[in-house]
């Protein structure tokens, strides 16, 4: 592990086998970029981070993994936006997505593997969100893999609903030569939903599985209830397949959702693992911290 400066950002690179990481730990404790060093000199990029970028603000950049904390997606309370209800019926902004993106962290360890983060806490924060709490994010980056963690410890006296993600921005097509029509998509889900404007849901027909990426009603498809916790992107032969699946932690398989997103002609699509359905807490699908107690939502990524 190393530390190095990447278009204008200070961070830190790990080289783990044939594969690069480069993240900012301290800054949303986000990964920018994982890409794979091929045996004829090339470099493959398996998360997306834009070449050209110069944003300073590493929250508005559409390109490696944002972490989604306190709740994935966007809020709306009876109707109005960027607002929700506490159990207690206090109503209380949120922004889209939470905070966690934005926000800094204290480095807790860090060594040749990954790193675990700490949460720097604001009075903006608490304001969002009113809870006694400890939130660390823990990386571990493997060959051909990442594991990235939330997790969520409650320091109070109260139960703490919450119901994170991640954003990952995946470089597809794979190749320059191939468009979205050559990659499929592999959800074995229950249920199949659409995220509309005003916060609503509404339930569709089921999708078939697997289909190709460029179909445009895959932006802002839910895929709830899977059957087996885990989505997978490969190209039609079933070749060069990434695999992202939730292991570990409380409940496994058993609220993970799926949300997919791009935009027209952009060099990336984004599988994104929710720990349920948007607007969560109006939907009744948090899950609840007790007092003194601790959840974690563990993804992995991996090159199947």
């Amino acid at each position: 592990m190393e530390q190095v400066e990447y278009q204008n950002q200070v961070m830190r690179r790990w080289d783990v086998g044939p594969s690069t990481f480069l993240a900012c730990p301290e800054k949303g404790a986000r990964l920018l970029n994982w890409h794979l060093n091929m045996g004829d000199g090339s470099v493959r990029d398996v998360v997306h981070w834009p070449e050209d970028n110069q944003e300073a603000d590493l929250s508005k950049v559409h390109g490696g993994i944002p972490v989604l904390f306190p709740f994935a997606g966007k809020c709306y309370l009876e109707g109005r936006e960027d607002y929700w209800r506490t159990s207690v019926g206090e109503r209380k902004p949120m922004p889209m997505h939470g905070f966690s993106k934005d926000a800094k962290f204290e480095i807790r360890s860090i060594d040749q593997s990954g790193f675990e983060v700490e949460m720097v806490q604001t009075d903006e924060m608490k304001e969002f969100y009113p809870f006694d709490y400890t939130f660390t994010i823990i990386y571990h980056f493997l060959d051909l893999a990442l594991q990235i963690s939330l997790v969520l410890e409650n320091e109070g006296r109260e139960p703490i609903p919450w119901s994170g993600g991640l954003h990952p921005y995946f470089q597809v097509p794979w190749r320059k030569d191939l468009s979205l029509s050559d990659h499929s998509l592999q959800i074995n889900s229950k249920k199949t939903m659409q995220y509309k404007e005003g916060g609503l849901i509404a339930n569709r027909t089921t999708l078939p599985n697997p289909q190709t990426l460029e179909d445009p009603e895959l932006i802002n498809c839910i895929f709830y209830e899977l059957a087996q916790p885990k989505g997978e992107i490969s190209l039609l032969n079933g070749e060069e397949t990434l695999r992202v699946s939730e292991v570990g932690g409380a409940e496994v398989g058993s609220r993970l959702t799926f949300v997919t997103w791009t935009q027209p002609n952009a060099p990336y699509f984004c599988l994104e693992p929710w720990m349920s359905p948007p607007n969560a807490p109006e939907n009744k699908t948090v899950r609840m911290v007790a007092p003194a107690a601790r959840d974690e939502f563990t993804i992995e990524i991996d090159l199947a």
